[in-house]
């Protein structure tokens, strides 16, 4: 092996072959003399196999990434995802055939809790009804006794997990002097102390937020975790914001919701299916604020995200074991750490 390979999936290229994301800086890679840098082509949207025969590592952007995508000469090492979602990689293949699977929270922390304050933010001030009133002319101004916002101070912002974003979420919003609530089975309590976040049952933050905010991996337990009952139990003055994965929420019964008044609105930079159809009853309705999940992209966002990539890649290069893996439990098994062993003899 004289070269440690990496590969990007080729949907960081646009059609002319510029960079689709000139901010993200490959240079940590391309100045390394030991590493060799390439792009692979996925096929109707998933990696193949043969396109990932010779790599060590893969960066992978929106390609699906499963088991038919597994090369053949076992050589390939780590998948890194471009974000926090991971659900277009299967990781139980992944972990079979001991490739780890890292994403980049260090890299969406705070443009994703930024996203939501934007989203919270717009949908207490009626900001986009303002904004159609406003291009009505005097029309429109004669109107505004009619779209109210919500003041913020002692309402109850409620948040279902309180992981790297969602605790970034509250950290951000306690200028707001609003009440903070979440549920997440897996949260550390002196976290949410610290926080000043009182951890409640899932029932709870349904019926006590004034604005839910979803900030969970979409997993078998999450999805449509956000239905038509829990729904029900929301005030009617009630928001739903949601940035983490569409099919978290039941779609249908978000639209049933919203348009028989359960609750008073939503603000939305996922869908299920995304992206929805232009004529999905989603989009039309004048309560939701719609985004093509993509809010939180910035330049600062996807450098970000790039060099948290990077890092971890040139950690499985050094022999290390990156910080951000999926699959945590490869970490402890002999064959991954004589990979990692072998590499550090090698680059090391």
């Amino acid at each position: 092996m004289s070269k440690f390979r990496v590969a990007l999936s080729a949907d960081f290229k646009k059609p002319d072959g510029s960079p689709a994301y000139p901010m993200f800086d490959l240079s940590p890679l391309e100045d390394d003399p030991d590493v060799e840098v390439a792009y692979a082509k996925p096929v109707d949207g998933r990696m193949t196999a043969e396109s990932m025969a010779g790599f060590d590592a893969l960066i992978l952007l929106a390609a699906k990434f499963d088991a038919d995508s597994i090369p053949a000469d076992g050589r390939l090492s780590i998948v890194a995802r471009f974000g926090v979602g991971y659900d277009n990689v299967d990781i139980e293949a992944c972990s079979a055939a001991g490739i780890g699977v890292v994403i980049t929270p260090d890299g969406v922390r705070r443009p994703v809790a930024v996203t939501i304050l934007t989203f919270l933010l717009a949908l207490a001030g009626k900001l986009f009804d303002k904004d159609k009133l406003t291009r009505e002319g005097p029309a429109g101004f004669a109107k505004r006794p009619g779209y109210m916002g919500t003041g913020l101070v002692g309402r109850t912002l409620g948040s279902i997990g309180i992981g790297n974003i969602g605790a970034e979420m509250f950290r951000m919003c306690v200028p707001l002097d609003m009440k903070f609530i979440a549920h997440d089975p897996y949260a550390d309590p002196e976290l949410a102390v610290s926080l000043g976040i009182e951890l409640v049952s899932l029932e709870r933050v349904f019926t006590d937020s004034d604005f839910l905010s979803l900030n969970t991996p979409l997993t078998p337990e999450t999805h449509h975790m956000v239905n038509a009952a829990r729904l029900a139990t929301m005030k009617p003055s009630a928001y739903l914001i949601n940035t983490s994965r569409g099919p978290v929420v039941d779609q249908p019964a978000l639209v049933a919701a919203l348009t028989s008044g359960v609750i008073a609105g939503a603000a939305l930079d996922v869908f299920d299916p995304e992206p929805p159809s232009a004529d999905d009853p989603i989009l039309k309705l004048e309560n939701v604020i719609a985004t093509p999940h993509a809010l939180c992209w910035t330049d600062q966002c996807f450098a970000g995200i790039g060099a948290s990539d990077i890092e971890q890649v040139l950690k499985i290069k050094s022999g290390e074991t990156p910080p951000h893996l999926v699959n945590r439990k490869l970490a402890t098994e002999a064959s991954f750490q004589n990979r990692l062993s072998g590499y550090k003899k090698t680059f090391g």
